[in-house]
Order: C-alpha cells, then structure tokens, then sequence
C-alpha cells in the first residue's frame, strides 16, 4: 500500500479518538494528495501547539500561558468554579459561553476497577483556593456516569467543612451515561442554567 513513513502516518492517525484504521487511510489519503498544502501546515501546527503547550498550574487547563488565559482574566468571577473531569468538558463550556467563572479539571473519575482512587484527582489547587476564603460556589459539572456520581459524592463529602460554600450540580439536559464534550451547547446551557443544591 505504502512506504514505512505512509504506514506510521496511517498507524498514528488510527489512535486519535474517533478514528479506526479505515478513517485514518482516508485522512492521510487526503492529506498526502497534496503534501505542501495539506500535511505540511498540519506537522508545522502541531510542532508548534506541542512546544507552546502548558498545563495551567491553578485549573488543568491547556493552554500557552500558567496560568491559563481563564484563570488570569480579570473579568472572571474568581470565587465561581466549576469543577470538570477533562479539559475537553472545559473546552465545551466555554464553547457554549455559559459559565463566567473558572474551572478545576480533575482529569479523571473515580474508578475503584480502573485502580482511580482520590489521589489520582487534582485536587489540590482547588483545596488551596478554598483554604484562601475568597470561593462562593462549587459546580459540580461531572458527567452522569457511575463514575461520575462516584466522584461527586467523593467531592461533596470533601467540601462538607466549608460550611459557607454553596456546592451545586448541573441538572437537566446530561443524560445518563453522557459526556459533556458531546453535548450541543443549548444542552450545557440548560444543564448550567438549571444547577440545583448537591
């Protein structure tokens, strides 16, 4: 079918999420066909977006400045912060334009049979910016999944002590077993806008 080179484009293409090894052909088919315009700027951008990336040491986010450029706008309500599983459930809210706050990325659930226990959370920044007093409210933007619950009751019996936090969860619109990146954002939005008491 193809050189070696042709074989790993095909073979690393297959990784991404959503892709199999028939979609991976037909996208470096397609990019291959014209190699100056297609592939080139594709390889350059992700060299570029793979040296410029960082983690945001205050929420989890990606981003090319620490803190992201979330957490270090001043137009954000500092003492809102919604607390996601991944940085593409954050992405998908900000996509929906729904929350005015910022964010905590766990980067991950609970998960007892995946060996995912409270260690494995991060956590920690968002103890931190509840020891400084300045947070009001906690949303709980897990998705409804076991693990998800899981993971929410976890946090809520953890944020117990601080008594004058407001903890919330997103309601309608997240169905069972959905994740938020797959969500339409009229969906976020009612889940978001329709928040009720943990």
């Amino acid at each position: 079918m193809g050189g070696q080179e042709i074989e790993q484009l095909i073979r690393l293409l297959g990784r991404l999420p959503g892709f199999g090894p028939r979609s991976a052909r037909r996208v470096a088919l397609y990019l291959l066909k014209e190699p100056q315009t297609r592939l080139a700027p594709l390889a350059h951008a992700m060299e570029r977006a793979g040296n410029a990336i960082k983690t945001c040491s205050s929420c989890g986010n990606l981003d090319t400045i620490d803190p992201c450029h979330i957490c270090s706008d001043p137009l954000r309500d500092q003492g809102l912060i919604c607390v996601v599983e991944t940085v593409g459930d954050l992405w998908a809210l900000e996509r929906a334009g729904v929350h005015r706050g910022v964010y905590q990325v766990l980067g991950g659930t609970l998960s007892p049979l995946a060996g995912i226990g409270p260690e494995d959370l991060d956590v920690a920044p968002l103890f931190e910016k509840l020891n400084k007093g300045t947070v009001r409210e906690i949303i709980l933007a897990l998705g409804a999944t076991v693990e998800g619950a899981t993971t929410m009751h976890w946090l809520m019996d953890q944020l117990a002590p601080y008594g004058g936090v407001t903890v919330s969860r997103v309601a309608q619109g997240v169905p069972m077993g959905g994740a938020l990146d797959v969500l339409d954002d009229g969906t976020l939005a009612a889940a978001l806008g329709a928040r009720r008491p943990a």
